[in-house]
């Protein structure tokens, strides 16, 4: 039986992943397909969304090939035990950052309400400013996220799917490139809120 007919083992994809080059790429993507079953299990044990949840899911399979590649990991329990424990943490992380993005929400005061108390035709113009601002934010944001991201995040949203973005930007497959997709609007929505 070869190695592609079957699941590989904890010792396969860590000797894969070590292995470094195309090598390491392919069984990258091995960890992270072999246990992909799990963002549908956060989905319903934590309450996140299947996005929130595939994010969460990458960032541990990122940490989980991070730990491998430095001998954090050590073997001393099964690999996908070690995974969703991360997982799990990375998770409620998630449900953190939720919970205080909703109660600081109320904090803030409405642009539109202080817009109403400008004279009419002042208005537009101050839309028209706060509107390129916000364009002009957005850019340069996206410049400090890199080539890959700006790329990724800009052909998604032009309505690309992520099997298209995966053969464009050379992704092996479209569950890489939409995990890459997501972290990098992940990153991009870290930027925002650092500013707010």
């Amino acid at each position: 039986m070869s190695l592609f007919s079957r699941q590989p083992s904890d010792a396969d994809l860590m000797a894969g992943i070590r292995a470094g080059g195309t090598q390491r790429r392919l069984y990258e993507n091995k960890l992270y397909e072999k246990y992909a079953y799990l963002i549908d299990v956060g989905s319903r044990k934590h309450r996140l969304s299947e996005d929130e949840c595939a994010s969460a899911y990458s960032d541990a399979v990122l940490t989980v090939i991070e730990h491998i590649l430095t001998d954090r990991f050590e073997g001393r329990s099964e690999l996908k035990t070690y995974l969703y424990q991360i997982f799990t943490n990375k998770c409620v992380d998630a449900i953190r950052k939720k919970t205080t993005n909703r109660s600081s929400v109320h904090d803030t005061f409405s642009l539109d309400d202080s817009l109403l108390q400008l004279p009419d035709g002042t208005r537009p113009v101050i839309q028209q400013l706060v509107m390129q601002s916000d364009i002009d934010q957005l850019h340069r944001h996206l410049r400090e996220l890199g080539e890959k991201c700006r790329s990724m995040i800009l052909s998604w949203g032009e309505g690309y799917s992520d099997e298209e973005i995966a053969q464009t930007l050379g992704y092996n497959s479209a569950a890489v490139a939409k995990t890459s997709r997501l972290r990098c609007l992940e990153k991009l929505r870290d930027r925002f809120r650092d500013i707010l």
